[in-house]
């Protein structure tokens, strides 16, 4: 059942998408098929500028729906696995273009979390915002003892509008699933049901305060990335208090080349952050878009990363780690037979996958990769091609590889950038190597072994307790089962006992009788009465029998 706020929201949704020339989804959605003829009397409809793709119409359209639907369609934008390639590239192109609410109502909702005054908390708070996103905005700061700090502010009812638009977007996913002509092999459910995830744990500031926590204690004291201090005691589920970093951001290249920045160290060290955070921390920052990520100079041959932003985080468990390693290693060494047998180790296809067909899937799609430079190989492609060919052999969706994958889009994206001669096979592979080795080494086996003493340890000692409770019970099911074959003994004794005494009981009243009817001096009735009752008891044990 549709709520009159859903009904109005998908009214103005669908406005939006009729204005931006995308009629057929509005005419694919049977539930405006009473009313579709009036698509055609729309101006929008008839004046549209045609020469617009689809993919930039798109675009258009999540814009003007406002700040979840961009941030859904950023979120879109890394599935391409799923969407057309003019799609997605055109959605990785948005960009929050939220207008910041008021000041003073990021004061009152900082009031309202942490029970005080903003002047019993800060020396100074500035209510114009230094940013302005579709979850949240910033505010500078400064504490009592003077260290500056950023204030972020979760937007006014964002919860709220989220739940309501993601209502809406399932509504609009589910009418496309049935009935648009690509709405199965897209799979718009499944997509906005990885947003939903995402989006959700966005809300919770205390969660991203937690991501960045574990984050700085993974690079600490490492000169390739930098992550600001949370200040707990300020920290709410809406609101998070950050050290403020000062960088340049790093879509300012022009900055950065004026400054004198190492750019090759700049974007071979991105690489490297990437692969340490994936491999060797299992613990990756998700959202590395440009507008997360600054760059210190203060050192220009020898540049910092500095992230901002934690609330989408990635992990992977040991085996993807794993496989995807190897998975990496073997097609650049054009394995591709390693590559589907991987593939269906990993459990990311069926068991059932005939290898031979596999791998012949993966060298028709991937060979023609390798016409090119190694340097101009993007690790990112390769990655999607592996997905794109995998789906025909029914791989299962990995959510944890669809944020890998996406990161990995932004940090190559963003490498290439700054140094179009990146190489990131050459920066990759001494490490993917190295991760490997460590891996299967004795000292890694060692480590391994050694972190599972204690479960062994305890398991040592649970031992004989555990023993001596498995021959109780089964002494105790013994006992039981013995007890009972004697009692169906006995049983079985009694029966025998009771048919013997149905049988002489009858012979001798049927034997009786029939001595009574041939002495004939007993009435008839009479002595046919004990051979009759004699020959009924005969019977019944014998069929009792």
């Amino acid at each position: 059942m549709i709520s009159a706020r859903q009904s109005l929201r998908l009214l103005r949704v669908n406005v939006v998408l009729v204005r931006h020339g995308l009629d057929e989804i509005v005419l694919a959605t049977h539930l405006f098929r009473p009313v579709r003829y009036l698509v055609y009397l729309s101006p929008f409809y008839w004046f549209r500028d045609k020469s617009i793709g689809r993919g930039e119409r798109i675009r258009r359209a999540l814009e003007d729906l406002g700040p979840i639907f961009v941030k859904f369609g950023q979120v879109l934008s890394t599935r391409r696995d799923l969407l057309p390639l003019d799609i997605a590239d055109e959605l990785a192109r948005l960009q929050d273009r939220v207008p910041p609410f008021p000041g003073v109502e990021a004061r009152a909702m900082v009031e309202a979390a942490m029970g005080q005054p903003v002047t019993a908390l800060f020396a100074e708070f500035d209510e114009r915002p230094l940013a302005s996103a579709s979850i949240a905005q910033v505010h500078a700061a400064k504490l009592k003892d003077g260290r500056e700090v950023v204030v972020k502010v979760l937007r006014p009812g964002v919860e709220r509008n989220v739940r309501a638009d993601l209502d809406v977007l399932y509504l609009l996913a589910g009418l496309a699933d049935r009935y648009w002509k690509d709405g199965r092999r897209l799979r718009p459910l499944e997509v906005v049901a990885e947003y939903e995830k995402t989006v959700l744990d966005e809300l919770d500031l205390v969660r991203e305060g937690a991501n960045a926590a574990q984050l700085k204690r993974n690079f600490e004291g490492s000169d390739l990335l930098y992550v600001p201090e949370v200040h707990w005691d300020l920290t709410r589920r809406d609101v998070m208090v950050m050290e403020r970093i000062h960088g340049v951001s790093v879509r300012d290249i022009a900055t950065l080349r004026a400054r004198g920045t190492d750019m090759q160290r700049l974007a071979e060290n991105g690489v490297q952050i990437f692969f340490t955070q994936v491999f060797k921390h299992n613990f990756f920052h998700a959202d590395m878009h440009p507008g997360n990520i600054f760059v210190g100079v203060d050192d220009p041959k020898k540049p910092v990363y500095m992230a901002v932003d934690f609330g989408i985080i990635g992990t992977l468990s040991p085996r993807d780690q794993h496989y995807l390693a190897e998975n990496f290693l073997a097609f650049f060494k054009r394995d591709y037979r390693r590559v589907a047998e991987l593939h269906v180790e990993s459990g990311w296809v069926p068991a059932g996958t005939r290898v031979d067909e596999f791998e012949t899937a993966i060298r028709t799609v991937c060979e023609p990769i390798f016409n090119k430079p190694l340097k101009d190989i993007s690790f990112a492609q390769v990655l999607l091609r592996l997905f794109q060919t995998a789906r025909r052999f029914n791989m299962e969706v990995q959510p944890q590889l669809l944020l890998l994958q996406k990161t990995l889009f932004n940090i190559e994206g963003l490498g290439r950038e700054l140094y179009p001669e990146l190489d990131l096979w050459r920066t990759a592979k001494p490490f993917l190597e190295e991760w490997t080795r460590e891996r299967v080494s004795p000292r890694a086996t060692l480590k391994r072994l050694l972190a599972g003493l204690p479960v062994v340890r305890e398991f040592i000692l649970e031992t004989p307790g555990r023993i001596n409770a498995i021959l109780r019970r089964l002494a105790e099911d013994g006992e039981g089962n013995r007890a009972a074959e004697q009692e169906q003994l006995r049983e079985a004794a009694r029966e025998r006992h009771r048919h013997q005494y149905q049988a002489v009981a009858g012979g001798a009243l049927l034997l009786g009788g029939l001595v009574l009817l041939g002495l004939g001096t007993t009435p008839l009735w009479l002595a046919a009465a004990p051979a009759v009752a004699g020959a009924v008891l005969l019977l019944w044990g014998r069929q009792s029998a």
